[in-house]
């Protein structure tokens, strides 16, 4: 479910033996959970850069109003203009809520408008966690979310609209994004270790403003199954959608073989 205006080269190379980075451009909403992409830098070791850009939150809250205002198209087409000529290899609005709030096809729609305004292949966490679960050919997931329970159940109604069924689903009833950033490690272990788990294929926690980078491959051991979160997603597909092939065995199932899937 990628929007792609063009596919980057994986085999470019600034000198004989030496792959160039691949750039992901990176459409944050404010600030809450952007230091995940400092720490996979980080994991990655140069192999992977993630150009973060701020973009304007009228009102931090996980209300279906706010969340359409946030990821209006227009709205994250000017933050692309701080890139200026120096764009990125691909561009990803790392916001889940932000983009499965207007429905499969809005969120297409919406990713499309990116690719066509910057020329480069784009995408947003939430068409990324249905591609991540394609690779990972996981078809039921267990949702822990953070939002309040109406908008957890719209992310739902997104899975099950590109053929993922949630067979649970958990709301923290966390109302901003600041205050998700603020959650202690501990408290997100608590959390997935107390959820429904039972009979799906993947755990799904869809808010970027979470930092979880830090423990996947923990979260996996504590549930048996692969752990999806939201930024770990949105560098995956960023990164596969710039053509790039790095793999890491520090961030879960998803990213311990090639970031870039056949295209066979």
């Amino acid at each position: 479910m990628s929007v792609n205006s063009g596919a980057a080269d994986p085999s470019s190379s600034a000198g004989a033996g030496h792959l160039v980075p691949k750039r992901v451009g990176v459409l944050y909403p404010g600030f809450s959970g952007e230091e995940d992409y400092v720490l996979l830098e980080e994991v990655f070791g140069g192999q992977a850069r993630f150009s973060v850009v701020h973009t304007y939150v009228g009102v931090d809250a996980h209300r279906e109003d706010a969340l359409r205002d946030v990821g209006s198209l227009d709205r994250l087409v000017h933050a692309c203009h701080e890139w200026g000529s120096d764009l990125p290899d691909s561009v990803m609005w790392a916001c889940t809520s932000g983009s499965f709030i207007f429905g499969l096809a809005g969120a297409v729609a919406q990713a499309q408008g990116l690719a066509e305004a910057t020329g480069r292949p784009a995408s947003s966490t939430s068409l990324a966690f249905v591609a991540a679960l394609e690779r990972l050919d996981a078809s039921q997931v267990s949702v822990v979310a953070t939002y309040p329970g109406d908008i957890t159940a719209k992310f739902v109604e997104f899975l099950s609209d590109a053929n993922i069924r949630a067979v649970a689903s958990e709301s923290l009833e966390i109302l901003t994004g600041a205050e998700v950033g603020r959650l202690e490690l501990e408290r997100i272990r608590d959390v997935i270790r107390s959820a429904r788990h039972g009979g799906s294929d993947a755990v799904v926690m869809p808010d970027t403003a979470l930092r979880a980078i830090d423990i996947v491959n923990e979260l996996e051991v504590l549930v048996g199954r692969p752990v999806l979160t939201a930024n770990q997603v949105t560098a995956w597909y960023g990164l596969n959608l710039a053509g790039s092939c790095v793999t890491s065995g520090r961030l879960g199932a998803l990213f311990a073989s090639s970031t870039r899937r056949s295209q066979a």
